[in-house]
């Protein structure tokens, strides 16, 4: 067959820089995908700058003006911008991923839809994924699970604006057929893509922000396709409780200084809080001055989750002295593992909200505490409760 056959054969068409999703043959033709249909989120504002002013923009306006910017999505996939979450500022609350998260569950649901984009503002961005990664149900957490795919824009000025490639990829990572390669939340900027368990916003402007420390990216957008890394499937987190109607549970943050008395332990216990995340040093040492009023704070039943200020790095016992990870441990208190303080935050919430876990924890404290423990450090529950 001559070359200028094979142009006109059905479903293959010759190889252009725009067609960057569908499969490369080894004649340098590539074979044209099937139609897909990408669900869009958006939460906040437009990804593009054109369009971020423009707040009275219905599903259907947003998803023609992108088509009309950015023509290349539909090489990809249909677009269908499913909803808005609209909000004075870039920062969504707690409850706002539950709800993000029931939304993007009933769009799954379609069997047209191949996958989900959701854009959002960077400051809370690995926030939200990874919300939305331990709030999944069981059938979208298995092999064979849609792409759920964040981005973001670290750049609002128009001749520096990277929103426009940041969602190009991000739909092209959604069409991505290499099911069970990926973990089913991620997070693609700057044409690399991060597992949510894992991603942090680690600069606070350049294109490079995201990152995550330790691991690195799961995989990247390159011009030609969509590339994953052997697996990244290992770093897919999700719970095994149904998602509750709402978040009840109040979890504070509180990051440890040198000489701390433990003064807002005792003000956040005051206050009701459910339990804490205490950031500590290094693996998560504390200041032996704040002893005191966490063994008050686990005598009334508040669950304390060690973390660390590090920006990298796993909590562990080591060393055995006032304060030390160690202490923590003998006292009942949990480990964050590898798990920011903010995600372990949003992961406490999200457990202490579920009537079953409270019911297992009445039933069975140690069997509770071990499955909290498994899903902040896998490795370290099995060590713990084994």
């Amino acid at each position: 067959m001559s070359k200028s056959e094979k142009t006109t054969s059905k479903n293959v068409v010759p190889y252009k820089e725009k067609d960057l999703a569908s499969e490369v043959l080894d004649d340098g033709y590539i074979d044209v995908m099937e139609d897909k249909t990408v669900s869009l989120f958006v939460v906040g504002d437009v990804i593009l700058p054109s369009l971020t002013e423009k707040s009275e923009l219905s599903e259907e306006e947003i998803t023609q003006s992108l088509l009309e910017e950015i023509p290349e999505i539909s090489d990809y996939c249909n677009l269908d911008t499913v909803k808005q979450f609209r909000f004075r500022g870039n920062i969504p609350t707690p409850a706002m991923m539950l709800d993000l998260s029931k939304s993007i569950q009933k769009a799954l649901s379609n069997p047209d839809v191949a996958g989900v984009v959701v854009t959002q503002a960077p400051d809370a961005i690995e926030e939200s994924a990874y919300f939305v990664s331990i709030s999944l149900s069981d059938k979208f957490q298995n092999s064979n699970s849609k792409p759920i795919v964040f981005t973001s824009a670290m750049f609002s000025d128009v001749p520096f604006h990277d929103g426009g490639r940041n969602l190009l990829d991000s739909v092209r990572t959604a069409c991505h057929d290499g099911k069970g390669d990926i973990p089913t939340v991620v997070i693609c900027m700057n044409s690399e893509i991060h597992a949510a368990s894992r991603a942090q916003i680690s600069h606070t402007i350049n294109a490079a922000a995201l990152s995550s420390p330790g691991w690195g990216p799961v995989g990247y957008a390159d011009k030609d396709r969509v590339y994953f890394r052997a697996g990244a499937l290992e770093l897919d987190t999700g719970l095994n409780f149904p998602t509750p109607k709402r978040l009840s549970a109040s979890v504070e943050i509180i990051k440890a200084q040198t000489g701390d008395t433990g003064l807002m332990v005792d003000a956040a216990v005051k206050a009701g809080a459910d339990a804490l995340i205490i950031e500590g040093f290094g693996r998560g040492n504390l200041p032996g001055g704040m002893m005191p009023s966490i063994k008050k704070a686990l005598k009334k039943g508040v669950l304390v989750v060690i973390a660390t200020r590090a920006a990298s790095g796993r909590v562990l016992d080591s060393g055995d002295y006032c304060g030390s990870v160690t202490e923590c441990l003998d006292l009942g208190c949990l480990l964050a593992g590898e798990t920011t303080a903010a995600k372990a935050r949003l992961l406490m919430m999200y457990i202490l909200s579920q009537k079953d876990a409270a019911a297992l924890r009445k039933s069975d404290e140690e069997r509770f505490l071990a499955y909290v423990q498994e899903c902040l450090d896998p490795v370290l529950s099995v060590r713990l409760f084994e």
